[in-house]
């Protein structure tokens, strides 16, 4: 495992490839504070997936930014990405684990008690809890957590692993930047809050400069 830098997680979701090219705009946002990309498309065929992947981690190249692969473990080791973000309902992190190696990023998204304890006991660099907001950019059948239920599932994490990053997600703007971070956030994921702002580059540095106010702020 290795550490990760999880303070702006920029998702590039297939359905933005509609407004411009996913390649181009991960590496702007890489560019002007994301520290983390995540690349998802529920939609794209295993092909297309890992062409858009590649030509992601392409355009990261030189940045310093990792790019992480939503789900698909074969998609990420056939892209050569950094690691994949994985869901309960995906492959095992144990297993994944094995098939990425001990220097591959591996992330966990957590919804409810069971998934933050998997995650505090799994072999994983970080965990991502959500949706704390209701957002527009996912079907989500569960009611959002909210700050309370972020705080509660956050601090259960932290009872198990106390060093493992832990952000959030799901309809997270600039003014709830400093709410979730003060709640025990260590970083945001956002999609909209970057890519479907007018100047994606600018949306990055005010994002990033949030959180780090915002974790400033936390740790005086």
């Amino acid at each position: 495992m290795t550490g990760i830098d999880y303070r702006l997680n920029a998702l590039v979701d297939g359905g933005l490839s509609a407004i411009g090219s996913l390649s181009e705009m991960a590496a702007l946002a890489a560019r002007n504070g994301t520290t983390l990309v995540q690349y998802r498309d529920k939609t794209a065929s295993t092909r297309m997936m890992i062409e858009r992947a590649r030509a992601i981690r392409a355009a990261l190249q030189g940045t310093g930014v990792p790019l992480v692969v939503n789900d698909r473990v074969d998609v990420a080791l056939a892209a050569g990405a950094a690691g994949v973000h994985l869901g309960a309902e995906d492959m095992d992190a144990e297993t994944a684990r094995l098939l990425l190696g001990p220097t591959a990023i591996i992330g966990l998204t957590v919804k409810n008690e069971a998934d933050a304890d998997r995650a505090g006991r799994a072999p994983v660099d970080y965990a991502c809890i959500g949706g704390v907001f209701q957002t527009l950019s996912k079907v989500n059948p569960d009611p959002p957590l909210g700050i309370e239920g972020f705080a509660q599932l956050r601090q259960r994490i932290r009872t198990l692993n106390p060093t493992l990053p832990v952000g959030a997600i799901a309809g997270i703007d600039l003014d709830q930047v400093p709410e979730v971070i003060a709640a025990g956030a260590d970083g945001v994921a956002v999609i909209s809050a970057v890519f479907r702002k007018p100047d994606v580059a600018e949306a990055a540095r005010l994002l990033r400069s949030a959180v780090d106010a915002a974790l400033d702020r936390r740790r005086a």
